[in-house]
């Protein structure tokens, strides 16, 4: 067996009581004596022989389901794949409360047989399903047998396309269920009981997944889905942050599925408005017609902001005549929703001078510039605090050089005259069950519920109203160029992500008033991205993005590992001298962390599995780090 303790990756043997014998397989759940203590674990192998004269010690506990032999294997790949411990992938792929029992399929009795009794209650398999203009793609995505890559725009009712995947798996002489994934919780749980209310089999739940149900729909963890059989798998939004762990170890649960589905040689379709390189390099990338697809995009209006008056700040004429259509129609906020004002910086005021003397309020403890936060000054690095003075000649006249978003909704409030709310802090919460993630918006089925949200027609916010807020009369960009030239390599798609959210909340163009649309104000408004976005064909943005990562050595075309913590400098040591030779190579990062960088992963992740990490908190790999 394998023990739940992060540190012992030995497995060790034990005996199986008599009275556990029918119920102790592998992937079950036990408890062990270990050191005196005891510890859970995971059956690995259930046809032992222990060595010459050792009597294995009694499980001490059988307590319940765990996941399929494959399953197991899988977390012993994505070990060696994100340099972590297999326990932890093992504790994602497990229900969260022990499960002994595992439910029947409803609208059959007992359990069910083989997954492919049939996903729809009362329909036989093969019987008319879904009309949907993805039948095509579907058929040609399943035929293909591999990973396939769909691109759709944003505003599509992607339930169409479950059921087409669905309907279509049914037909296939294997049998197996559907696992669909989707960004968030809420997504997954609205998906499911929307398959349900069409007469579909369809859970949410670890124990219906292991009793094998024919649809298990899931967020992240839900890559780890106890299926016991899989025909296809479907990942909606293949873009999403949320499908990639932040907490080390930052697994992609988009790769976790492709990989699952190529070891059991099942199709696997990943769809998405702006797929990223890292998904579509390598990947038959199909897409409906130019004129569907440019009709699911939002309409957008580019502000250029070059000439700017700078007394008018972040706000142009363009956003006011946009705000006035919106709120002169009280209609059309109850029907269509709020005013949406989107900028990505929290608090009041993110960088000071003082009026007096014109020195940057700077921390006196670490130097960092301070921001305001209520009537005095934080330090965002380090959190120390001190009162609203310079400190260079005592003034208490500060002037802002870059406002947060709480002040500029004391700004919109006074330009429009209206009330405006504030939406800002974290985008959702986020858990480590079957249904996690962080919630998104998603067609018909994405977004949030809108918990917390005012009750004003306008909103302005961080990342979280993009959200939060399900729908929206318009939305504006105050200033799209702090993601567009963001300095990361990933900030092409993480703006892509922003204004997809957008494109989602306001719908397809030429649906709705003309004060429907996104309002992007920006300096360099012949930027390629925004210039897809507004045509709405990004087929050009993605050949750019593959052959700048391409050149440049960037993933997928390399391997990276982010190496951070007291420990760090020490571990490079040892991997630069294990790695002469292999063309790993090594670059120092801010804060004493450290880039590694090799050919491939099969390079990369050999070489961290075959040096030692040293012992304690003091180090942490990420591996294919996003902000770099």
């Amino acid at each position: 067996m394998r023990t739940d303790v992060p540190a012992l990756s030995k497995l060790f043997d034990y005996a199986v009581p008599e009275r556990w014998s029918d119920e102790v397989v592998v992937g079950t759940r036990v408890r062990v004596a270990l050191h005196g203590r005891r510890v859970g674990g995971w059956v690995v192998d259930d046809d032992v022989t222990p060595p010459e004269g050792v009597e294995p010690l009694p499980l001490k506990g059988w307590s319940g389901w765990g996941p399929p032999a494959p399953v197991m294997d899988l977390a012993e790949w994505a070990a060696w794949r994100w340099a972590g411990p297999i326990s932890f992938f093992l504790g994602v792929a497990s229900p969260a409360r022990p499960v002994r029992r595992l439910p029947g399929l409803p609208g059959l009795p007992g359990l069910p047989g083989a997954p492919g009794s049939g996903a729809r209650i009362g329909v036989a398999p093969g019987s008319p399903g879904a009309e949907s203009v993805f039948g095509d793609l579907v058929v040609r995505a399943l035929a293909d047998g591999t990973s396939t890559v769909l691109r759709l725009p944003p505003t599509t009712d992607l339930i169409d396309l479950v059921l087409a995947v669905v309907d279509a798996s049914e037909t296939k002489a294997r049998p197996g269920g559907v696992l669909v994934l989707v960004p968030s919780v809420g997504w997954a749980e609205r998906l499911c009981g929307r398959l349900v209310r069409r007469g579909y089999r369809a859970t949410t739940d670890w124990a219906s997944a292991r009793a094998g149900w024919p649809i298990v729909v899931g967020s992240r963890a839900a890559a780890w889905a106890p299926l016991p059989d899989l025909a296809a798998a479907l990942v909606l939004d293949t873009h999403d942050e949320s499908y990639r762990e932040e907490s080390a170890p930052t697994y992609s649960a988009v790769e976790v599925i492709t990989e699952r589905a190529r070891r059991a040689g099942i199709p696997c379709i990943l769809t998405s408005p702006c797929p990223p390189t890292v998904v579509s390099a390598g990947r038959a990338v199909h897409a409906l017609p130019v004129a569907t697809e440019r009709a699911g995009w939002s309409a957008v209006e580019r502000v250029d902001r070059r000439g700017a008056d700078p007394r008018s700040g972040l706000f142009s004429e363009e956003f006011v005549r946009l705000a006035r259509a919106v709120l002169d129609d009280p209609e059309t906020v109850a029907r269509r929703g709020p005013l949406v004002c989107f900028y990505d910086r929290t608090g009041r005021a993110r960088l000071l001078a003082c009026a007096a003397c014109g020195e940057l309020a700077q921390c006196t403890t670490c130097g960092a510039a301070v921001a305001q936060d209520g009537t005095g000054l934080r330090c965002p690095r380090c959190g120390s605090e001190r009162p609203l003075v310079c400190a260079a000649c005592g003034k208490l006249r500060m002037k802002t050089l870059r406002a947060g978003v709480s002040r500029l909704r004391e700004e919109v409030a006074a330009l429009l005259g209206a009330e405006v709310g504030e939406v800002s802090g974290p985008a959702a919460a986020r858990s480590r069950a079957v249904r996690t993630g962080a919630d998104a918006a998603g067609g018909s089925d994405g977004g949030s519920g809108g918990e917390g949200i005012p009750a004003t027609p306008v909103l302005i916010g961080t990342e979280a109203v993009l959200h939060r807020v399900r729908r929206a009369a318009a939305v504006v960009f105050l200033d799209v160029d702090l993601h567009l030239l963001a300095p990361r390599f990933s900030a092409t798609d993480e703006t892509l992500a922003l204004l997809i959210r957008a494109s989602r909340m306001v719908g397809p163009r030429h649906v709705g008033p003309a004060s429907a649309r996104l309002l992007v104000q920006t300096r360099v408004p012949d930027h390629p991205v925004l210039h897809a976005v507004a045509r709405g064909d990004l087929s050009e943005v993605a050949e750019a993005e593959e052959a700048m990562r391409r050149s440049a050595r960037l993933p997928p075309f390399s391997a990276l590992a982010a190496l951070s913590g007291p420990l760090a400098a020490g571990y490079a040591d040892a991997l630069r001298e294990a790695g002469a030779g292999t063309g790993v190579t090594f670059s120092e990062l801010p804060e004493a962390a450290y880039l590694v960088q090799a050919p491939d992963h099969g390079a990369l992740c050999d070489l961290l599995a075959a040096v030692p990490r040293p012992g304690g908190r003091g180090l942490r790999v990420a591996m294919d780090p996003a902000a770099i």
